[in-house]
């Protein structure tokens, strides 16, 4: 009798107990998620500051072939006067500079190919960028209560 006394009294004592525990755990499990949550956020705002580090560099490029793009045109525009002899060509002859004005057309090709990869590259950070906040909407909505869904 005594030992069934113990016995029933140590099982409510574990039932007891059992509930401040499921507490406890509630509590790890909610610490756990928040920290999981925090470290989502470091990561976004780290891939936020790649897309945006990417796309400073991607504008200054644009600028820069901005600029090397009018350098060439004013040079061309020079060298089409010389060709059609509006403008004193000085010493060279025909030959070369219809030599240095299709090597002018191919720069000047080549810098409008490297501008349409540019401009890709910045569309694709836009859509990356616009992916990201979509996600973290997503999750911001999944992580309200079954109750308020």
């Amino acid at each position: 009798r005594k030992q069934a006394t113990e016995y029933s009294t140590s099982s409510s004592d574990e039932e007891f107990e059992s509930k401040p525990s499921l507490t406890h755990k509630a509590k790890r499990v909610l610490r756990k998620r928040r920290k999981l949550e925090k470290e989502t956020k470091q990561l976004i705002k780290q891939e936020e500051l790649k897309r945006l580090h990417k796309a400073q560099a991607v504008q200054r490029q644009l600028e820069e072939l901005e600029e090397r793009q009018r350098a060439l045109e004013i040079f061309g525009v020079k060298l089409e006067r010389e060709l059609r002899g509006e403008a004193d060509s000085g010493t060279k002859d025909e030959n070369q500079m219809l030599h240095e004005w299709f090597e002018l057309v191919m720069e000047k090709n080549k810098l409008m190919r490297y501008e349409s990869e540019l401009l890709i590259i910045a569309q694709e950070l836009e859509l990356e960028d616009h992916q990201s906040r979509l996600e973290q909407k997503l999750r911001e909505k999944m992580a309200i209560d079954g109750k308020s869904k």
